[in-house]
């Protein structure tokens, strides 16, 4: 898919190495295709002793070299890196956009290409568990897409959509959702440790449990709420704590 293809990062953060990572591991492409573009030489050669691929902080030089562009950068950093690559992207090249926000519109103006993929994935895809919600313009072609679907299959789970505003609604969801289970993990181990257990037994049991729980959710099929009236008997713990959440929430 990706084997004569050469795939740029401008940008050599945590998300520009899940995905370094992901397509090495699926073996999609050839160490010595990727390059690695980032302001620090130190975050390049450490990138270069981890996976093997190149690393470098000249933007234009690596733009220039690859058949897909990652923008993997912060959105502060957005209209800076547009201005320095504005007109150097060559119309064969796919830009590929994981920056929050960064509307197609914008990209495109800014670098002077309409073939564009724009992403909203998450941090699982750290270990290959992410979820990216994605779209495509219509420039992007049917041999661009299937490279970008197997780049993001290799960080997870990927669902394409024809809205770019439903990428905005993933930021709230999925982008975002972690942040939200991390909260509850959090509390939950602080209660466990309340209740008598040692802070490592009582990340063992709710990492556990949420990852459990998940994986049965998703192999189950069933509805969240008849999930959760399985586990939920008349009078039990589980009733009262249910109860005594929607009291805490419609109560606000």
């Amino acid at each position: 898919m990706l084997r004569n293809t050469i795939l740029v990062f401008i940008g050599s953060g945590t998300m520009a190495e899940a995905m370094i990572k992901g397509v090495l591991n699926k073996g999609l492409t050839d160490l010595h295709r990727i390059i690695a573009s980032g302001p620090r030489p130190e975050r390049g050669r450490e990138l270069e002793e981890r996976y093997g691929v190149k690393g470098t902080t000249d933007n234009k030089e690596a733009a220039q070299a690859g058949d897909i562009v990652v923008l993997s950068i912060k959105a502060q950093v957005l209209p800076l890196v547009l201005d320095e690559l504005h007109g150097l992207i060559r119309p064969h090249q796919l830009i590929f956009c994981i920056v929050g926000g960064a509307r197609i519109e914008t990209i495109a103006r800014g670098l002077q290409n309409r073939a564009i993929v724009r992403v909203m994935p998450n941090t699982p895809a750290q270990i290959g568990e992410g979820m990216s919600v994605w779209i495509a313009t219509p420039e992007v072609t049917e041999q661009q897409r299937a490279q970008a679907k197997a780049i993001l299959q290799a960080l997870g789970k990927e669902i394409y959509v024809e809205d770019e505003d439903a990428l905005d609604m993933a930021t709230a969801v999925s982008g975002t959702g972690p942040t939200y289970v991390f909260l509850m993990m959090e509390a939950l181990v602080e209660a466990a440790v309340h209740l008598g257990f040692s802070r490592r037994v009582a990340r063992e049991l709710v990492i556990q449990t949420v990852l459990g729980s998940a994986l049965f959710a998703r192999e189950s099929g069933k509805h969240l709420a008849e999930l959760r009236n399985m586990v939920t008997s008349p009078g039990g713990t589980s009733a009262e704590a249910s109860t005594s959440w929607r009291k805490g929430y419609c109560g606000r």
